[in-house]
């Protein structure tokens, strides 16, 4: 095997937040490696068109934009490697990266940017239609859907959120539900029963979701009713899944301090996570925005605390010397 490779700073993951750290931490000249992971680009890379992303008038294609942001971190000196963190041992500094290729790095300090995943319904149909009407971020593709009909799948805080801000373009909302009642907070509930654009169908699961090809488009769900087993017909433009987020968190789960909904506790207005030299940014540590440009955001920050943080390391082996 070869020698493990050091660096000042490696960034896990390669989305807005992990491709952003790495170009300012290359403007810096601190050499980062980035590495990939699974999904190079993350979640935007399963999202069609992205119209909320600042510096561009016409909706991008969420792919393409990924594409950018890689080609410019390479640009500024950033290397990137397609490979898979599998152990990162943070017990002692330099902190050491397992890769799946079997190479192995010693890093000063590491940037854990491995984002969240949505969580879906496990349904052949919802894969089909990925982008093409499914959707997992209201805030995101909600504008799509002016003068259409939606359907919101989920009862907790993030469904019924979802619900609300959709009616600011829909004209019709329906939250389908597997339970008799949701588990969101009062006021929330109290808001949406209470909204005109918004019913609710209780004790139903989704059996699939319908469309036509070629293009790929929503225009239904089977909806069943968990106590009878009868299987209905749905009309829907779109559906949001809104069950919930999984933090990307396996690597760092019984080594770093996280919140209790499973996120990455940082330090208020930071990216420093419990351990010294490890900083997280993007969505592995944001439970509230989740979106593209803040992800971007929390990666600049990461790699300007990685700067300071070296610097000091640096200024503290000067002065003992």
């Amino acid at each position: 095997m070869a020698n493990p490779v050091q660096t000042k700073v490696v960034i896990i993951g390669s989305g807005p937040a992990g491709y952003t750290a790495a170009i300012y931490a290359a403007r810096a000249m601190l050499e980062p490696i980035l590495i990939q992971g699974m999904q190079p680009g993350g979640q935007l890379t399963i999202t069609t068109e992205v119209e909320n992303y600042p510096g561009f008038a016409e909706p991008i294609q969420g792919p393409w934009l990924m594409e950018q942001m890689e080609k410019q971190a390479l640009h500024v000196g950033a290397k990137i490697v397609t490979d898979l963190v599998t152990d990162l041992d943070v017990s002692r500094r330099p902190f050491r990266l397992t890769c799946d290729s079997g190479e192995v790095y010693l890093a000063d300090t590491v940037i854990l940017a491995t984002g969240a995943q949505a969580r879906w319904l496990g349904l052949p149909s919802e894969e089909t239609f990925k982008g093409f009407g499914v959707s997992a971020c209201a805030t995101c593709d909600g504008f799509f859907y002016r003068g259409k009909e939606v359907v919101v799948v989920g009862g907790g805080n993030s469904a019924v959120e979802e619900a609300l801000f959709l009616t600011n373009f829909a004209t019709q909302v329906t939250v389908v539900h597997r339970r008799d009642h949701f588990r969101a907070e009062r006021i929330l509930q109290d808001r949406l029963f209470k909204h005109p654009k918004i019913k609710v169908i209780w004790n139903h699961a989704v059996d699939e979701i319908g469309g036509t090809a070629n293009p790929n488009k929503v225009t239904h769900l089977k909806i069943r009713d968990v106590n009878s087993g009868a299987v209905t017909e749905l009309p829907a433009d779109g559906v949001f899944i809104a069950i919930g987020h999984a933090p990307a968190t396996e690597l760092v789960k019984g080594k770093v301090k996280l919140k209790p909904s499973g996120y990455v506790e940082v330090a208020p207005n930071s990216t420093a996570t419990s351990v010294p030299g490890l900083f997280a940014a993007g969505d592995v540590a944001d439970e509230t925005y989740r979106q593209a440009v803040t992800a971007a955001g929390m990666g600049c920050m990461a790699a300007l605390e990685v700067e300071r943080f070296l610097a000091a390391q640096s200024s503290e082996r000067v002065a003992a010397e």
